[in-house]
């Protein structure tokens, strides 16, 4: 009897470059930051990543966590803010990219976040290019993200709304 042939050293030649092997989901969530000015006027905390894109603080939820509980923390990680106060879910946005032959589906739930107390003590984490705190509208042009730019209205109309 002979044994079966081993074809795993020609595999690579006949495995597709690029081709998607796994669809990860990855739950995350994060805040829109927000603090009012000497004037009244309403600020956003936006952090700028590697490829200079304007976003929110945000990571992965961890074992054992909220969606609520995660945002706090990554807020106090990502940006040095411990002194926060979640107002309210705003809803969720959903991302989809490549990671090698990965296709990663995330959907990050995103929350109204007052900062409390030095809110000018800010720290950016070793990923991010900047961290600046905008006008609102300022904030609302320079954001990346269109699905979180709806949500930055929407956390607007609750502003005034709640009158926070």
């Amino acid at each position: 009897m002979t044994a079966a042939p081993r074809f795993d050293k020609f595999k690579k030649y006949f495995t597709k470059k690029n081709q998607i092997q796994e669809i990860v989901r990855e739950p995350t969530a994060g805040g829109i930051i927000f603090r009012r000015d000497k004037t009244g006027e309403v600020e956003i905390l936006l952090a700028q990543d590697i490829k200079n894109r304007w976003t929110i603080p945000k990571g992965h939820i961890e074992e054992g966590e909220t969606a609520e509980q995660t945002a706090k923390r990554e807020i106090g990680e990502e940006v040095g803010l411990m002194d926060v106060k979640i107002i309210g879910w705003l809803g969720k946005v959903h991302f989809r990219y490549r990671r090698v032959d990965k296709l990663v589906l995330m959907t990050t739930q995103i929350y109204l976040v007052k900062a409390l107390g030095d809110t000018n003590a800010t720290e950016k984490d070793h990923w991010m290019n900047d961290l600046r705190w905008f006008k609102f509208r300022d904030a609302l042009d320079a954001i990346e993200y269109d699905d979180i730019g709806k949500l930055m209205l929407l956390a607007m109309k609750r502003i005034r709304q709640e009158n926070l």
